[in-house]
């Protein structure tokens, strides 16, 4: 059974930092890598970052610079260490797991966790 358990989310204010982190089971890291969405309650989500097997990494421009992804394989965990926040960053976060895509762009994700949700004040 295939779980992805997201942790790490909270309140912080603006300029803060928080460490999202994605515990997996049950599934391995495909040649198309995990990434992370967020989402507003009753909007799309929104792809701001993925990681390939290799190591290459990719992001949206509204995160690049301020996010940093990465994978520890002995855990099996995904991570998003979360910089300089702003108010606009305030969603909820969901890792997944991408099992269709073309170089670092993911076009379907198989796997979802439940999500967790990051508040950031001004």
């Amino acid at each position: 059974q295939v779980r992805l358990m997201e942790s790490g989310g909270g309140s912080v204010q603006a300029g803060g930092s928080l460490k999202l982190s994605c515990a997996v089971s049950g599934y391995r890291f495909t040649t198309c890598g995990m990434v992370w969405y967020r989402q507003i309650p009753g909007k799309e989500r929104e792809w701001i970052s993925g990681v390939l097997p290799d190591g290459t990494k990719s992001y949206d421009d509204s995160v690049k610079g301020r996010f940093t992804i990465s994978h520890d394989a002995t855990k099996n965990t995904l991570y998003m260490q979360m910089d300089r926040l702003q108010s606009a960053d305030t969603d909820v976060y969901t890792c997944g797991g991408c099992t269709y895509c073309a170089g670092t762009t993911c076009h379907s994700v198989s796997y979802w966790g439940q999500g967790t949700q990051v508040t950031v004040s001004s």
